[in-house]
């Protein structure tokens, strides 16, 4: 089964992705900035991050790096998930290590086609 870590300060926003994410067949656990992410990460990677960009105590670009310079860099996939919508930092997250990268405000459908992507969740139109 696989699993997600939700990095938001937000709790509105982890509390929508957590339940999109269970109703795919997601096991979820919740960080508020980078620096509980990395501390998640290292008592067990999860399969995927959903990694908001803007937090306090450590910010997503920091943490996504620390990520790959800790686990590598192919896991976990981590799909930043932001309000940025600025293509220059939207390639700083691609060449920084994530996988994907999502708008917000997503949706359910949204979400599942960048799973799908991801290849963490079997390719519904196929």
């Amino acid at each position: 089964m696989p699993d997600c870590l939700v990095v938001d300060d937000s709790r509105t926003v982890r509390r929508v992705a957590r339940r999109m994410l269970e109703a795919q067949g997601f096991v979820v656990r919740e960080a508020e900035d980078g620096q509980q992410a990395l501390e998640a990460c290292r008592a067990a990677l999860p399969s995927l991050v959903l990694l908001d960009w803007n937090m306090p105590v450590m910010d997503g670009i920091t943490f996504l790096r620390l990520a790959r310079q800790e686990f590598g860099p192919d896991e976990p996939r981590i799909m930043l998930c932001t309000t940025e919508t600025d293509f220059s930092r939207i390639m700083t997250a691609l060449e920084g290590g994530a996988q994907e990268y999502i708008m917000k405000p997503f949706d359910e459908e949204i979400l599942v086609g960048k799973l799908e992507v991801l290849g963490l969740l079997p390719d519904q139109a196929a």
